[in-house]
Order: C-alpha cells, then sequence, then structure tokens
C-alpha cells in the first residue's frame, strides 16, 4: 500500500501505521446497480456480497476457495460483523483491504476495510468474518490443514492461537 494512502486511511481510523501495514492484501470493486437499495446507495445486506468477493481474491492468490482449502477440506462462515461508515453509490469504485488477524487449528477472523479508491479517506465500511473448516459430506468442523495455516501465518507474519 503506498504511504499517501496508509496516512489519509490512518487519519481516518485513528489507528497507528502499524495497523494499516497488517493489511498485506486489497482488490478494487466496483458498484453495481443491482447493489443500489431504494434509498439510493448501497444496500446493507451488498457488504457481505463485497466482503465475499475480497475474500474470494484473497483465497485465490493461495490456490485456495471456500470449497477447497486442501485435505478435502471447506470453510463455513460462523459470524459476520459489519460497521457501516458512509454511503456508496453505483459506478463508485472501493478498495478492499482483507486480512486474516487471528488463526487457530479450527478456524479464523478475516478482517475487511472498505474505502473509496478515489478518496482513499473516506472510510465506508469495515468488519471481519470468522470461518472454519468444515467437512460438508459429513457436516462437521475440521482442523484446518497445516499447510493452509502455515501458508496464512507466512504471508500475514501472524502467530497461531490456541481454540
Amino acid at each position: 500500500m503506498g504511504s499517501d494512502l496508509k496516512e489519509k486511511v490512518r487519519a481516518v481510523l485513528s489507528i497507528d501505521l502499524s495497523m494499516i501495514d497488517a493489511f498485506k492484501f486489497s482488490t478494487d470493486l466496483d458498484v453495481r446497480i443491482n447493489d443500489i437499495n431504494y434509498g439510493g446507495h448501497l444496500g446493507n445486506d451488498r457488504y457481505l456480497s463485497l466482503f465475499h468477493e475480497a475474500r474470494l481474491r484473497y483465497l485465490k492468490q493461495f490456490c485456495c476457495s471456500e470449497l477447497d482449502i486442501g485435505d478435502q477440506t471447506s470453510l463455513i462462515m460462523s459470524q459476520a460483523h459489519i460497521d457501516f461508515k458512509a454511503q456508496a453509490f453505483w459506478g463508485d469504485r472501493l478498495t478492499v483491504f482483507v486480512r486474516i488477524a487471528q488463526i487457530t487449528p479450527i478456524k479464523f477472523r478475516m478482517e475487511y476495510l472498505i474505502v473509496s479508491s478515489e478518496d482513499h479517506a473516506k472510510q465506508v465500511a469495515s468488519g471481519y468474518t470468522v470461518l472454519a473448516g468444515f467437512d460438508y459430506r459429513n457436516q462437521q468442523v475440521k482442523k484446518l490443514p497445516v499447510r493452509f495455516i502455515q501458508d496464512i501465518q507466512q504471508f500475514e507474519q501472524t502467530e497461531p492461537k490456541k481454540d
């Protein structure tokens, strides 16, 4: 992330630069017409869709998907949280920063920061999801593959937490 962007986002969030540096992945997404609600702005339900698309792009860099993170393990969402900060409108381009902040042998917390791509000082939303390893065939929680955990820890430079 460029230093100007980091400074602008840091000013808006009132967090230190080390927090901004923790986001090593970002992607740009456009607000589409079907994302707009009766209020004329991005619908609250669509934020989870933005999180979802950004999450898939994040996982793709590890040659993973939500259906396959290795060792016949998929992912299932157990929690979602969104903090709405500003409206977004049709045609807006948004930058979604993504990181895995905590990872355990069973689950991880993925954090998101959405800002305007044209005005990085404008924070649109932030939030997180918690995803767990899951075996859809047997309908049960499953440990995350060791290789997946290692790849995430290496990329994010995080230490494992105990469940």
